[in-house]
């Protein structure tokens, strides 16, 4: 039991119980080791009195061996027991599964490997793992993030804390926009076709998106059978699609509500990225194949029956 003392006010402090609102501060604290307990003791009735926010982190990896941060990865789990990470080797061709299960000894509980034997794109790999944390009971949220980290983890907890403070939200999507204040470390040329394809984007969803294509999301877990249950048409622009699936569940009134924009605080481009300039030009027909899919397609499916219904309406007349 120990005493603790401040002007006015004088209490006991049992080990394990906290001391009562404004009774103490920590300046009035001299001693060093006292001044840790007190400490130690908040963040117990903090981490107490909050909803245990289970995430999963779906880390989709294709030959990242290089790039992956060993020690940035076990720290980060370190400090935080309520998360899991989930890797997804997408058919490497270097080391990057053998990196992985180096770094899953001593987090087995936190960490889970998907290998996929053969290569089957992002879109696939991230899909596989929103699919595999949606079979684990206590995970309430889950979301993806690029392997590189241009976005932190620490900043990813942002994304969850949002969604988490907010009930009526679905999902958090990070968005890299440069402002005052922000680190968005993006190149010029990437930045300008970006942007121009950002354009074409929400022009197609019919929504008022600035960045669709962050790789940094975090949703709740009920949006999994809506979003992931079903393959991907693209296997680069799945976020487009993702955002496509709940126009069609939610409406397009309800949806302005249940998807959030997170201003970035930090982004940086890191080179060796798995898409070349060339890609971005094939960008467009990708999003003319994902309008034909989700649009254009069911308008054709419901105005043009098929023969076995011209057979029926006949036999009926």
């Amino acid at each position: 039991m120990l005493f603790l003392l401040k002007p006015s006010y004088f209490f006991l402090l049992n080990i394990g119980q906290i001391p009562p609102k404004n009774c103490i501060k920590l300046q009035f604290i001299e001693d060093f080791t006292l001044r840790h307990s007190y400490i130690a003791l908040l963040y117990h009735q903090t981490r107490e009195k909050q909803k245990k926010m289970k995430t999963g982190i779906v880390i989709p990896c294709y030959n990242e061996a290089n790039r992956l941060d060993y020690s940035a990865f076990r720290s980060f789990l370190t400090f935080h027991p309520d998360y899991h990470l989930c890797f997804v080797n997408d058919g490497s061709k270097d080391d990057t599964l053998t990196f992985l299960k180096s770094m899953r000894k001593g987090f087995e509980t936190q960490i889970t490997i998907v290998d996929c034997k053969t290569n089957g794109g992002k879109a696939e790999a991230v899909r596989q793992g929103v699919l595999n944390m949606y079979q684990v009971q206590n995970i309430d949220y889950i979301g993806f993030l690029d392997a590189d980290l241009s976005v932190s983890l620490e900043e990813f907890t942002d994304l969850v804390q949002t969604i988490h403070t907010d009930s009526n939200l679905k999902i958090v999507s990070g968005s890299r926009v440069k402002r005052m204040g922000a680190v968005i470390n993006r190149n010029l040329k990437r930045h300008l076709i970006g942007r121009t394809i950002a354009t074409l984007i929400s022009i197609l969803l019919g929504l008022p998106f600035y960045d669709t294509q962050c790789g940094a999301k975090v949703f709740r877990k009920e949006l999994v059978p809506v979003g992931f249950f079903t393959p991907f048409q693209s296997a680069w622009l799945f976020d487009v699609e993702l955002f496509m699936r709940m126009k069609k569940y939610y409406g397009i009134q309800a949806i302005m509500n249940l998807i959030l924009e997170y201003p970035l605080r930090r982004w940086v481009h890191v080179e060796d990225s798995k898409i070349g300039a060339s890609d971005l030009f094939k960008i467009p027909l990708q999003l003319i194949k994902i309008q034909y899919h989700y649009q254009i397609k069911p308008v054709l499916t419901l105005t043009l029956p098929s023969f076995n219904k011209v057979l029926t309406l006949e036999q009926e007349f």
